[in-house]
């Protein structure tokens, strides 16, 4: 059984995906957050519902909310979830 999503394993998703997949949180922001001239991105927090970015657009950063499709189970559906939108992100 995968792990519920709280506050730790958002904290350990986020660090993940920040130190290994900073193309992947810059194309959310461009394509679900909405925000084609995003430069960088940091994911601060995932839930069930969305997650939350700080995207840096010239000089400015603004913080943006990407609301999924569906709401997540658990951190394996997470998991997936995040690699189908960078997927369907790189395709569109």
């Amino acid at each position: 059984m995968s792990e519920l999503l709280t506050p730790t394993i958002s904290d350990r998703i986020c660090k993940h995906m920040n130190e290994d997949h900073q193309d992947a949180i810059v194309l959310y922001a461009k394509v679900f957050g909405n925000i084609p001239d995003a430069e960088t991105a940091q994911m601060t927090r995932i839930d069930q519902e969305g997650m939350n970015l700080s995207v840096k657009v010239k000089e400015e950063t603004i913080p943006v909310r990407v609301t999924f499709d569906h709401f997540l189970k658990d951190a394996e559906d997470a998991h997936h979830t995040l690699i189908d939108m960078v997927k369907k992100a790189r395709s569109s």
